[in-house]
């Protein structure tokens, strides 16, 4: 029997989820997660797992880190992600990241059931309209969310202020720190993102949503 991990915040849709893929697999058990700690949770739990069906949005889901998440706990699971965000960007990252498919939430049930078995068969599956779009370099925005993903909760938090275009002092009145604490941040952001000043930082992480 394949067990199958549906990861989505909304119990609507894993439910209509499982109603449609059932009758395309007879033998099927379904284990359902609503957020990013408990898709964790659930992958700890059971050993089982052949196959993740993967929201981006949900809970703990921010910027891809979920996907990222998820692929390093079970880098032996195939991950197919199951999005409303149906863009050329999204795809790219997430395959880039590992994503052994990538679904729509507008296919039907017959094209999602497709999809999954060829993921299930060692196969990739991508939306024909991006099959050619699919970059071979590594996207820019992947790229940082990898450096984001280094740097420590203070460092992120400083970056974030830098997004924001706030000066030193700003900051470290923000922070109640010594602007040379702000500083010695900011060296250790430049460092991890291999740049030499804001801007170039800024530019790096301009299309990304930095948490608070």
């Amino acid at each position: 029997m394949n067990t199958f991990l549906i990861a989505d915040d909304h119990p609507l849709f894993r439910e209509a989820l499982q109603a449609a893929l059932l009758p395309f697999f007879s033998h099927v058990k379904i284990i359902e997660a609503d957020c990013v700690k408990s898709t964790l949770k659930a992958i700890k739990t059971h050993s089982n797992i052949k196959l993740i069906l993967l929201d981006l949005n949900m809970p703990g889901a921010d910027n891809y880190y979920g996907l990222l998440s998820v692929l390093e706990l079970a880098p032996h699971i195939p991950i197919v992600v199951v999005s409303a965000s149906d863009n050329e960007q999204s795809v790219n990252i997430a395959m880039h990241f590992g994503a052994k498919g990538y679904i729509p939430k507008s296919y039907s049930s017959g094209q999602m059931a497709h999809a999954i078995k060829l993921v299930l068969e060692g196969g990739v599956f991508i939306p024909e309209k991006y099959i050619d779009k699919i970059s071979k370099e590594q996207p820019n925005t992947l790229t940082s969310l990898q450096y984001i993903k280094a740097l420590t909760p203070k460092q992120l938090t400083v970056l974030k202020y830098l997004k924001q275009g706030k000066m030193n002092k700003q900051i470290a009145d923000e922070l109640f720190v010594t602007e040379a604490t702000v500083k010695a941040h900011i060296s250790a952001i430049f460092k991890k993102f291999n740049v030499t000043s804001r801007t170039q930082v800024v530019l790096l992480v301009d299309q990304i949503e930095l948490a608070d």
